[in-house]
């Protein structure tokens, strides 16, 4: 037998029943049983034909005493002492068309003397008359329960599977009432500009004659761009209590269905809707899904997204387009998105929404400290400049986190040591204790000492450094973080370069002390690498000049990363290969320059590392340019058991590139 009739074998069966109890299925089968139990056993039709007596034969039966029981009930269509008497024998002696049987049955007149001899058997129980609605009720009883079960069982699941069906290609939008969980505008901050742009929406919808009067026109569509956790569709929302207009959301996922058409017709059905209900506001969130660049695909044109695209351009700003319906839509991905669909008429405007500068954080900080019982040493204007980068959704889970471990060491408050360590686990993970010798750790201490002295010697004042640890946390054995002064919103080459000298820092260290060098370094030489090559590929700072020779980004579906070679020959190749090479040998040679001459803060920074496992960028520049520590090391151990930070220091900013000493993966 071959492999392949192996393999068909131990394949798994298709169409095998589900494995486990399944209370539907056995609720079907009851009701079944149950509508065969009620045709054939309460159905007086199905039950077995009784022996025909007469009174005197009852009566006669019932001397003997072979009748087990028996029911007397009066027959007032026959007359006056009419009766008919049931029952059955103790045993099936009695005959009838199809053979023995025990039941019988007897009507006629039943004088006294008959009467009493049948309640002297004592087995007869008198009953009053059987109506004819009673015996009608008796007979159809059964047939209407099997019925109803059918109708529960079939009917009703064909019609909701009907409806269904038929709904298919309604829309999906759902339409927000103004009394559940409304925001305003004075619940999202970080993005004044973006508020403003929008809010000239609200006003032309509670006042649209003040722009009709000089002509304006309210735009038709306003999309929303920004990276995620910006506050999108938080503004969306804002945007919806504030306007005392309908307002419908949907995500553009939903217009997407196993069906092919089911897209176009929800849009069809969407507008429907909002026209309906015109002027009204229409929220499409995560618009990407249906509004992506048409013809980018490897198949055909004629695609089901492609479809509900053209059914939503044509809705939007089509032959036959009525005023009235206003369009937001939310997206992190305009790049991919159709031109046709971001053109003004459809989407006349662009709201951008990018991350928060300083003020916009502290204003997010102080919207979401709202609901948080805050310590009076929490500053969050320091919080705010130590957490450059930060989205709103992240800063709002900064507070979160704070609020959760204060909650873990029974305060009754949030103070600055919560929030402190909070920052700290969510950008560079939680803190732990990894197992490590003497030698590993003061491998880390040097690795760290590197980097804290190239960073304090060429730190021209706007990203000093803030703390060093060779406590691990995350995957880091150690790290050096830095604090900005400010926002940069721009990097010059001589950053740059400081960046990649920086980086370089903890492999020069470990090989001036060690002789030798680890793979913890990995990490430091990858992202000085990266920013090497960008310089020379994206930012045109090599001798090769101002060109870009990075990633092309016109087939964004196809891949990004095997068209890079696309457009660069092999000579071109080689010199961007040499001009990477040059910038990362020469601060190489730079680091070990300023290593050499600073060898003994080196050294220092080093052993109060290994001595106190945490130390301050003032300690950093205290032991640069004294030889010493002057002001004293501040220390408390928090419930997780790493060291915590004072309360009243600034935060840490994210880390710069190359500041953390990282195991290397293991290979694969």
């Amino acid at each position: 037998m071959s492999d392949n009739d192996d393999n068909k074998k131990r394949r798994p069966l298709k169409n095998l029943p589900p494995e486990g109890f399944q209370p539907k299925v056995m609720l079907i089968w009851l009701a079944i049983i149950a509508a065969i139990v009620a045709l054939f056993y309460l159905n007086p039709s199905k039950a077995p034909q009784p022996a025909m007596l007469k009174m005197q034969q009852v009566a006669e039966l019932a001397d003997e005493g072979k009748i087990a029981e028996g029911i007397i009930r009066p027959d007032p269509s026959a007359g006056r002492d009419y009766y008919v008497v049931t029952g059955e024998v103790r045993e099936p002696t009695l005959r009838n068309d199809t053979g023995l049987t025990r039941t019988f049955m007897a009507a006629g007149r039943l004088t006294d003397a008959s009467f009493e001899r049948l309640q002297k058997s004592q087995v007869f129980i008198e009953k009053p008359a059987q109506t004819a609605m009673t015996s009608l009720l008796y007979n159809i009883l059964p047939f209407v329960i099997v019925i109803g079960l059918l109708y529960f069982l079939f009917v009703r699941q064909l019609r909701n599977a009907g409806k269904g069906a038929l709904s298919f290609g309604k829309s999906r939008a759902k339409l927000l009432t103004r009394e559940k969980d409304r925001l305003t505008f004075s619940d999202v901050a970080g993005c004044d500009e973006a508020k403003e742009e929008v809010r000239e929406v609200v006003e032309f919808l509670k006042d649209p004659k003040k722009f009709q009067k000089i002509g304006g026109r309210i735009p038709k569509g306003i999309l929303m761009v920004g990276p995620p956790g910006t506050g999108k569709t938080l503004l969306a929302k804002a945007i919806a209590g504030e306007a005392d207009v309908p307002f419908f959301s949907i995500s553009g996922s939903d217009f997407v269905e196993m069906f092919v058409g089911v897209g176009a017709s929800r849009v069809r059905d969407m507008f429907e809707q909002g026209r309906k209900n015109a002027p009204c506001l229409i929220f499409i969130d995560e618009i990407d899904a249906v509004g992506r660049q048409r013809g980018a695909g490897l198949g055909g044109g004629n695609d089901e997204r492609e479809q509900t695209l053209n059914s939503l351009l044509v809705e939007m700003d089509g032959f036959d387009t009525q005023e009235g319906v206003i369009i937001i839509a939310a997206t992190n991905r305009p790049d991919v998105l159709d031109s046709a669909l971001l053109r003004p008429g459809r989407f006349d405007r662009q709201v951008t929404i990018d991350l928060p500068d300083i003020i916009g954080r502290e204003q997010i900080l102080r919207v979401h400290a709202r609901k948080i019982a805050l310590s009076d040493n929490v500053d969050l204007s320091v919080i705010a400049r130590g957490t450059p980068g930060l989205s709103g959704a992240e800063l709002a889970n900064l507070l979160n986190e704070a609020a959760l471990l204060a909650a873990r060491r029974n305060k009754k408050k949030v103070d600055m040591a919560d929030v402190d360590e909070a920052r700290d686990k969510i950008l560079w993970g939680l803190s732990r204790r990894r197992v490590m010798d003497d030698a590993e750790k003061r491998l880390v201490a040097w690795h760290e000492a590197g980097h804290a002295v190239i960073q304090a010697v060429l730190d021209d004042g706007t990203m000093p450094v803030h703390k060093v640890t060779i406590i691990p946390r995350g995957q880091s054995l150690g790290s050096t973080t830095y604090l900005p002064s400010k926002d940069i919103l721009t990097q010059p080459k001589k950053r740059m370069l400081n960046q990649i000298c920086m980086a370089m820092g903890g492999r020069i260290a470990e090989e001036f002390v060690t002789g030798d060098f680890s793979n913890g370094a990995y990490g430091d030489i990858k992202q000085a690498t990266r920013i090497a090559r960008a310089m020379v590929c994206d930012y045109g700072m090599s001798e090769l000049g101002p060109i870009a020779l990075g990633e092309n980004q016109d087939t964004v579906f196809l891949g990004r990363d095997i068209t890079r070679s696309q457009h660069v020959s092999e000579d071109t190749a080689r010199k961007i290969d040499t001009a990477v090479s040059e910038i990362l040998n020469g601060e190489y040679k730079r680091a070990q320059r300023i290593i050499a001459e600073h060898r003994a803060s080196l050294d220092k920074i080093a052993q109060a590392l290994l001595e106190h496992e945490t130390i301050e960028g003032k300690h950093v520049l205290e032991i640069v340019q004294h030889g010493e520590i002057k002001s004293p090391i501040v220390a408390s151990k928090s419930a997780a058991g790493a060291s915590a930070k004072p309360a009243d220091r600034a935060a840490p900013a994210q880390e710069s590139p190359g500041g953390a000493h990282a195991p290397a993966p293991s290979p694969a």
